[in-house]
């Protein structure tokens, strides 16, 4: 009630201090009617967003994204339920907010002077860039002018702004840098970055942003040469919204050294989401882990092989019953706070080793009964592990699209996983047959991979 109050406060605030500005005073009584006070009667703030790594999507059930997480923040401070809707491209996205099916876009907006006849921009300005991504070696190993890009294979989405930008480069230096460009159905720009990590590529293009959020992934690339000009971004309102603009404008000034703001940008951009290599696993005298009664116990009621659950949860966690990853996963299975508490176990209790793997294996039921079209068990085990890491959501719509394009949905192995990859393509995650939107699928075709593969390992040095 205390924030429902502020939020009105605030409302005759900014009424008092448009009407101070004189012009033309009906418009303004009339737009500040429909405007802050309008959405805090209402209760909701309506976001309007894109699909992306930066923005939004769905990891394990659980609404994220750098750009949703902020919005958020803003919205729960004014007791606002955030809902989100999704456009399909930024052309989209500006024609909804103009119809007024949407409050704001909470995506950056490139700042360009005609924009700003159009809407109202607002949020924290960020300077965008475009850099190149190249393997980490030592500094005078490494590219570090634009000059030396000459003679350099570069590989880019056909048809991207990257594209665009390289060819412009290309030209200004006068020629000589090997463009490659790749078919957008094949790969996506994120998909090149890990390529360049993998070493399968010397060199891509991305946003600064990207950029930045993907070397938390790999740890072995370097994002630190810019070759495009800055460009100012923003998210965006309405014209007929000043007070929204304003209140949004205040909460980040107020808010944006704040811990909990910086910690968003920080858990994104800055803590790395890979696990360390260096961990070891315990074989000796037939040990796994010192959880391993654990999983015995608790592999029975789902009629697993309890060295399964033991690779699950070194590839979760390795065996660290505190970790916390960068999604806000916890325990030794790391599990969602949503997960947890959707299987009976508190957050006081989500650290317990024993708890832990009783809400797992309680997931695991729930996704077995969710994929028990899937008869061969064996599939069914790495749709299963699919779900357990990316969400059975975005495992359903890889089946969908598999069965849509003559794949057998049934079938892991290229077949569903092959489109798993491909619902981080907008071709792909905007079809109709979709209905949980981006993601980022090579993490979990990798984990199905990493898991079976210790499981393997268990199997051939210790015992059952």
């Amino acid at each position: 009630m205390q924030k429902i109050a502020s939020c009105w406060i605030f409302t005759l605030l900014v009424l008092i201090m448009l009407s101070a500005c004189g012009g033309n005073k009906k418009h303004t009584a009339e737009s500040a009617h429909n405007d802050f006070d309008s959405i805090c009667q209402r209760g909701e703030l309506r976001v309007l967003t894109l699909y992306s790594s930066t923005t939004y999507f769905l990891y394990r059930g659980e609404e994220m994204g750098y750009e949703y997480e902020r919005i958020k923040q803003f919205a729960d401070h004014y007791n606002l339920k955030t809902t989100v809707i999704i456009a399909d491209n930024i052309k989209h996205l500006t024609e909804m907010l103009q119809k007024g099916e949407g409050d704001i876009i909470a995506y950056e907006l490139p700042i360009i002077g005609d924009a700003k006849n159009e809407w109202l921009y607002c949020g924290a300005e960020n300077i965008t860039h475009q850099v190149l991504i190249q393997p980490r070696k030592p500094k005078n190993e490494m590219i570090n002018d634009v000059v030396d890009l000459i003679g350099k294979d570069i590989y880019v989405e056909a048809g991207s702004k990257y594209e665009e930008r390289i060819k412009n480069l290309n030209d200004e230096l006068g020629g000589g840098i090997h463009i490659h460009h790749i078919d957008k159905d094949t790969v996506v720009t994120e998909e090149l970055i890990e390529m360049v990590s993998t070493g399968e590529i010397p060199y891509t293009l991305a946003d600064n942003n990207l950029a930045q959020l993907n070397r938390t992934y790999y740890n072995n690339i370097d994002v630190h040469l810019k070759v495009s000009f800055p460009q100012r971004a923003s998210w965006a309102v309405s014209k007929q919204s000043p007070g929204l603009a304003h209140a949004i404008n205040q909460w980040v000034k107020e808010n944006q050294k704040s811990p909990s703001y910086r910690s968003i940008s920080r858990r994104y951009f800055e803590l790395s989401k890979s696990l360390p290599y260096s961990a070891m696993l315990s074989v000796s005298k037939g040990q796994i882990s010192i959880y391993d009664n654990l999983f015995k116990k608790y592999a029975r009621l789902i009629d697993w092989d309890w060295r399964i659950l033991a690779a699950q949860a070194y590839n979760e966690s390795h065996f660290d019953t505190l970790a916390v990853s960068w999604a806000g996963a916890k325990g030794l299975m790391q599990l969602m706070p949503r997960t947890a508490q959707a299987f009976g176990l508190s957050p006081d209790e989500i650290t317990n080793p024993e708890k832990n793997i009783e809400a797992a294996v309680k997931s695991i039921q729930s996704l077995n009964k969710s994929l028990s079209g899937i008869e061969d068990k064996d599939e069914r085990l790495k749709f299963i592990l699919a779900a357990y890491n990316g969400g059975l959501g975005h495992i359903l719509d890889a089946m969908a699209l598999a069965e849509k394009y003559g794949k057998d949905p049934h079938v892991w192995d290229n077949n569903v996983s092959e489109f798993i990859l491909l619902k981080s393509n907008p071709e792909y995650f905007n079809d109709e047959v979709c209905k949980f939107g981006y993601f980022k699928g090579r993490q979990t075709t990798a984990y199905v991979h990493e898991v079976l593969r210790y499981y393997k390992m268990y199997q051939e040095k210790i015992p059952l």
